[in-house]
């Protein structure tokens, strides 16, 4: 109820009647309202955020208050566009902008209580999957359920590519004259805001030499560090408590150092959680030096191996409807929950159009860390399609040795989810100036995947699934170049893929393997 305007990720630099109103000059004046009025302060400053919030603590590091002396993004939102809520890879996140735009893009035009804040969107079939298809357009969603709050969502509509509305709000273009200390945190398994962590910290290391800061990933869910134990994710158990680990260990003494000069408070550049073989690990660097960059080809038999295939003219065809979408979960759709991110893919391995790629059991310990690329070799019978790459980790099938209740009955064949992502094809080499396909021309799409720190265990397999839809996390490619957002339902057409293996198009895994 304050007066102005707000605005999502207001730009940084925002001028409004000869005043500077941007997140980052509203943060300076606060701090030195607080530490000029506030009694019994000792002129130390100290910031943390948790998504959102994450965001208005990564605004503080520019042109920063002097004492403003240590500051925390955790899991910050960064850029909405690539990485981060709303898009991956220039796709829309359907159910997530959706359901938070209906309820957080609502106008409030008096002081919110109990009674009238604004109310989240109820399904009352509590199927999500049949409910986006039966209205399958965004300009459907929002004259039939966005009419009280679609300030946001013509946002979204008046800028589908990477324009100067979404260039303006990308926060790492102005981390590069940071002074505080600076401990970027966040979770490998956080549905939201992953890439932004890692973004945050790389950009503050490449732009900031000389400054202190230091990354912390643990196997957290969005915000898991002070929301759980940090115990278990899923049904993934971890053997401790990562949380309290974390807490005690590293954010108290961060704080506590840096504001009171209490202890001696020397960590390592990154600290970071690697599931799998569950341990801590602390490295000089992120990602870490200690690596061997490894590339594993994609084979017409369905295999992952380091041989490519030698044959010319091999690949794989196969159909994609997005009449019939791939759902994200198995079952009913009732809710995006945040385990998806760790899920047993086994749901969709059958399906004709995921095309599935595994190793043979590893013979030893494999520890990926930092980023996973995807170079694929395609063609197409449309003119655009998203690409969803998925890392997997197959866990050996020992059901009939073990007891009906025990956890390794529960993750006997598990086909646990370490990273997904996804890529809007025409983006696939500029998010700025999309390009469509041409039809039946064999064309490269790389896809980046976020940072990864997980150990495939000795007699697990490594699997890579590849698919075009995502539903209704991701909302459908017409699979035509077109502005989606101005689709018709009759836009929608099915596409006939081609995903090549021969010695001149090789489809490629590439990854680094942390050295024993």
């Amino acid at each position: 109820m304050s007066e102005g305007t707000f605005e999502n990720i207001r730009p940084t630099g925002t001028i409004e009647n000869g005043l500077k109103i941007d997140e980052s000059t509203d943060t300076y004046d606060t701090i030195d309202w607080l530490v000029k009025n506030l009694k019994e302060n000792n002129g130390n400053v100290g910031m943390y955020g948790i998504s959102y919030p994450g965001f208005y603590a990564t605004t503080s590091l520019i042109n920063s208050h002097p004492a403003l002396k240590a500051v925390s993004p955790q899991a910050p939102v960064t850029d909405w566009f690539i990485g981060d809520d709303f898009h991956h890879g220039g796709a829309l996140f359907l159910m997530d902008a959706f359901r938070f735009m209906y309820t957080f893009d609502a106008q409030r035009p008096q002081p919110i209580t109990n009674i009238n804040s604004p109310k989240g969107f109820e399904l009352l079939s509590k199927d999500y999957y049949k409910f986006f298809l039966e209205n399958p357009t965004l300009k459907v969603l929002k004259a039939k359920y966005l009419n009280h709050t679609v300030k946001f969502w013509d946002d979204l509509a008046k800028h589908p590519t990477l324009d100067t509305f979404w260039m303006n709000r990308t926060i790492t273009n102005h981390l590069n004259s940071v002074k505080p200390a600076v401990m970027v945190v966040g979770g490998t398994f956080d549905a939201e805001d992953v890439y932004g962590t890692f973004e945050t910290y790389k950009a503050i290391e490449k732009q900031n030499i000389n400054n202190n800061n230091i990354l912390v990933i643990g196997p957290w869910y969005h915000g898991g560090w002070v929301r759980s134990e940090g115990d278990s994710f899923g049904d993934v158990r971890f053997g401790e408590k990562t949380s309290q680990y974390y807490q005690k260990n590293i954010e108290l003494p961060f704080f506590e150092y840096h504001l009171k000069g209490k202890g001696d408070f020397k960590p390592a550049e990154a600290t970071v959680y690697v599931s799998g073989s569950n341990e801590w690990k602390k490295f000089g660097q992120w990602p870490p030096k200690e690596v061997t960059s490894t590339q594993l080809f994609l084979l017409p038999n369905g295999k992952l191996d380091k041989q490519e295939n030698k044959s010319q003219q091999s690949y794989i065809q196969y159909y994609s409807d997005p009449a019939k979408p791939v759902p994200f979960q198995e079952g009913i759709i009732t809710d995006r929950t945040r385990e998806y991110m760790i899920d047993d893919q086994r749901f969709t391995s059958n399906r004709p159009d995921v095309i599935v790629f595994e190793t043979e059991p590893l013979a030893e310990d494999l520890t990926i860390v930092g980023p996973v690329t995807a170079d694929l070799k395609v063609s197409m019978t449309g003119t655009d399609a998203d690409f969803v790459v998925k890392v997997i980790d197959v866990y050996p099938d020992t059901s009939h040795a073990t007891s009906h209740l025990s956890e390794k009955t529960v993750m006997s064949g598990y086909q646990m989810l370490v990273r997904g992502e996804v890529l809007r094809g025409k983006f696939r080499n500029s998010y700025s100036n999309p390009e469509p396909f041409n039809p039946d021309e064999i064309t490269s799409v790389n896809i980046k995947l976020p940072d990864v720190a997980h150990t495939f265990k000795k007699g697990h397999k490594l699997m890579i699934q590849i698919q075009h839809s995502w539903f209704p996390l991701v909302d459908r490619n017409p699979n035509q170049f077109m502005d989606i957002y101005k689709a018709e339902p009759e836009d929608f057409k099915p596409n006939t893929h081609r995903l090549y293996f021969d010695q001149d198009n090789r489809s490629v895994i590439g990854f680094s393997i942390l050295n024993p």
